[in-house]
């Protein structure tokens, strides 16, 4: 993946009296071999993350990062430039908001598939040990960046090219709790605009709508169930939401628009790019079985509330029957 830019700055913000302290790299950063090995391991541990919110930004009129980088796009700013007023910004809110952290902020502008994007994040540091050539441990520090706590990506391309979008940013949930999280999104000048836990939710609820009303055999739900779920989850590891026309491709090639049309037909809210969860979707699962002229199939979520099961007495009791099978009951009756 071409980089574009790259810049680390360095600070610190003691538990004292004292003010945070902001070292400035020089120039930005140009060994493209070892710029393009972090950038790989950023986006590993970044994409690995399983709590991330999505965002946009809340006012691009007023919004510092949103003008500057209209700014750097236009080419009426340089990189460098854009990294040390960011760096400060922070500095100040350091200060601000009584924040203590001591870490290297670090910058990259890259294009990627087939859009350009900007990584902000803190990059921890660790002690540990090395062995040097006469066999001495030695102190030594080293980025771990599976401890990445702090970040954000922004798809540029996206928020250029699709105004309405709220999802263009997308943020690790900080460890610090509330007032890191709280003063990063501010230092952003972004607003959640998705709740990625509930857009997939409503994601997987369209889907088993859509399988009830097809009356899928048990083998095709599985293998439809395992498409949504792997292509969903490829999306998130490469930082995207889920394309709901891409999703209905993949999962009937031979009707590529049923889902999608099931979708738009039942109204359930969706965007035509869902965020999604995988903390969510690894929890999905449907219990289905047929027999004898009895089918049966629903969500494991349900078990316990809707459904319960009594494996003494070999029977499952149903609350809150759908309505179309009640009437039908009913003019049986």
């Amino acid at each position: 993946m071409p980089i574009h830019h790259c810049v680390i700055h360095f600070l610190e913000k003691k538990p004292n009296d004292s003010p945070a302290s902001l070292n400035l790299s020089a120039e930005p950063l140009n060994d493209q071999d070892k710029l393009e090995n972090l950038l790989a391991d950023l986006n590993h541990h970044y994409n690995s993350k399983p709590s991330k919110s999505w965002a946009f930004f809340n006012n691009s009129q007023s919004s510092g990062l949103a003008q500057q980088l209209e700014l750097l796009l236009t080419e009426q700013l340089d990189f460098y430039s854009l990294s040390e007023q960011l760096a400060k910004a922070w500095q100040k809110t350091l200060d601000e908001q009584q924040i203590f952290m001591r870490a290297h902020l670090c910058l990259v502008h890259y294009h990627q598939g087939a859009g350009d994007y900007l990584l902000i994040t803190f990059l921890p540091q660790t002690q540990g040990f090395s062995i040097n050539a006469a066999l001495e441990l030695t102190d030594v520090q080293h980025l771990d960046l599976s401890q990445m706590s702090l970040a954000a990506r922004i798809n540029l391309s996206e928020w250029r090219n699709n105004p309405k979008s709220k999802h263009y940013i997308s943020l690790l949930k900080a460890k610090g709790g509330k007032k890191v999280t709280e003063a990063f999104a501010e230092f952003i000048g972004c607003e959640e605009g998705a709740d990625a836990p509930s857009e997939t939710r409503t994601l997987l609820q369209a889907f088993s709508d859509y399988v009830d009303d097809n009356e899928l055999s048990e083998e095709h739900v599985k293998e439809k169930t395992n498409t949504l779920v792997r292509y969903a989850n490829q999306q998130s590891r490469q930082g995207d939401a889920v394309a709901l026309t891409e999703l209905s491709e993949v999962l009937d090639e031979e009707n590529p628009q049923a889902f999608y049309n099931h979708i738009r037909n039942k109204d359930y809210g969706l965007s035509p790019y869902v965020p999604t969860d995988r903390r969510t979707l690894s929890q999905f699962q449907r219990f289905s079985g047929r027999a004898e002229g009895l089918s049966i199939s629903f969500e494991a979520h349900l078990l316990g509330s809707k459904v319960e099961y009594d494996e003494a007495q070999d029977t499952l009791i149903i609350r809150n029957l759908p309505t179309q099978l009640k009437d039908q009951l009913k003019r049986q009756n």
